[in-house]
């Protein structure tokens, strides 16, 4: 399935190497039922998804505070740049396991992790964007 082979090529490129193999055979070793507690591809990558876009959010808050002047020497780019990044990736992540969720919430895909990470990615990416037009206006 193409799918699962997106949600491990996005697990790996995030450094989840180890995290995906063990749940992917707990899962084959037990039957289709999936337990609340389980930690399935979909919960993994929705989960790393939003952990990514909430330090976007961090950070974009961090740069666009140093853009204005408050903290810092008032240069704020490449934090901007950053939670721009991060924010795309989060919203990526989340997308993919939003347009991959066969099921609802509680079923296993990650689907509530993915809308979390979509809104958590947009907040960053516009905090990044603006970070980036008040570093470029004060500079």
């Amino acid at each position: 399935m193409p799918v699962r082979r997106l949600f491990t090529v996005f697990t790996a490129l995030l450094g989840g190497f180890g995290l995906a193999t063990p749940s992917a055979a707990h899962a084959s070793a037990q039957s289709a039922a999936v337990d609340a507690y389980t930690m399935t591809a979909g919960r993994l990558v929705g989960s790393v998804a939003a952990l990514v876009a909430l330090a976007g959010v961090v950070v974009g808050g961090l740069a666009l505070a140093r853009s204005a002047g408050r903290i810092g020497n008032g240069t704020g780019k490449r934090g901007a740049i950053v939670a721009l990044a991060a924010g795309l990736t989060g919203m990526v992540g989340g997308g993919l396991v939003v347009a991959a969720a066969e099921g609802g919430p509680g079923t296993g895909y990650g689907i509530v992790g993915g809308f979390v990470a979509l809104v958590i990615g947009l907040i960053a990416t516009v905090l990044g964007w603006l970070a980036l037009a008040r570093s470029r206006r004060t500079v």
